[in-house]
């Protein structure tokens, strides 16, 4: 059986009906409860489409595993915007072997052709944490894009989508002030009503990994290879420590970014420090023209065995 089929598999569980409260904590799933606003649950009971952004990560895939317990499975949808070459190799087949069976998986792609490292040519400059374009013009456009669709050609949803998302507050002060529940005012139009959701705003990063593991399921390999957080590879938010292994783990597209750094006179760190200097590993200048994958083994660029489930 495969990964996909397995995980497909574990994944029919009894969804208990959507007023429950999912039980969780961070010690112990039964010593506290992740409330369904009051909104969201007459939503869900009336019918509407509950979208799940996945990136891959660990968070996404803890939301997808709760909310697939108490959202009937044909009001749900998984939506994911794909990187392309400044991705984790497997990342797509993970996602994919997360998803419950009989859910939908939109891939929400960016229609230009144009890559991050394009974009960011054309610039001259690395997106930053007050100017995150790259989140804006690689995920949230295309996936918004994707859903008013997928919208549109299911009329009995009625124009109603609940939009999941798996921000948590510990992971930083700004997604701390962020509310879990808010109508989405900039799509609800033309008989359109949209609603954000952050169904694990309040979990902490043991509540997220003990409910993959308990679901029978593994996170994303990046974070057994050593990584803290899976965004794209090389991520302007991401810790010395991830840029070091990351360049580790990718030399070629590690090679690459250097070289870009150089040519448009700009650092993806935001310190200013080029990457050679933050994380300590020399640049060899001939592969910077190589394929951005070769420095994973196969196993984990095939995405086999690498999003396999345990138990």
């Amino acid at each position: 059986m495969g990964a996909g089929q397995a995980a497909r598999g574990r994944a029919r569980r009894r969804a208990p009906h959507p007023e429950h409260a999912i039980q969780t904590g961070p010690h112990a799933m039964s010593d506290s409860a992740i409330p369904i606003p009051r909104e969201c649950r007459k939503l869900i009971r009336g019918g509407a489409l509950v979208a799940i952004n996945s990136s891959g990560g660990k968070d996404s895939q803890a939301m997808t595993i709760l909310l697939s317990r108490i959202v009937p499975r044909d009001q749900l949808v998984v939506v994911h915007a794909p990187l392309g070459e400044v991705d984790w190799p497997g990342t797509v087949a993970h996602v994919e072997a997360t998803i419950p069976a009989g859910v939908p998986f939109i891939m929400a792609r960016v229609t230009s052709g144009k890559t991050l490292l394009d974009r960011i040519e054309e610039r001259g400059m690395f997106p930053s944490s007050s100017a995150r374009w790259c989140t804006s013009d690689a995920k949230r456009s295309p996936i918004e894009r994707e859903l008013r669709r997928y919208l549109k050609a299911n009329p009995r949803f009625r124009g109603l989508i609940v939009s999941a998302m798996g921000m948590r507050a510990a992971e930083s002060p700004t997604r701390s002030k962020l509310a879990p529940w808010k109508r989405n005012s900039r799509n609800s139009k033309a008989g359109r009503e949209w609603f954000d959701w952050l169904p694990i705003h309040a979990l902490e990063t043991p509540d997220v990994f003990r409910i993959i593991r308990e679901a029978g399921q593994t996170p994303h390999w990046a974070y057994a290879a050593g990584m803290s957080r899976v965004s794209c590879s090389f991520c302007i938010l991401a810790s010395r420590a991830d840029l070091r292994r990351a360049a580790e783990l990718r030399p070629d597209l590690y090679a690459r970014y250097a070289a870009l750094e150089r040519r448009i006179g700009h650092t993806l760190s935001p310190s200013r420090k080029p990457l050679p200097e933050l994380t300590g590993i020399p640049v060899d200048p001939a592969r910077a023209s190589l394929s951005p994958t070769r420095g994973i083994r196969d196993r984990n660029a095939a995405g086999r065995q690498v999003t396999s489930l345990t138990g």
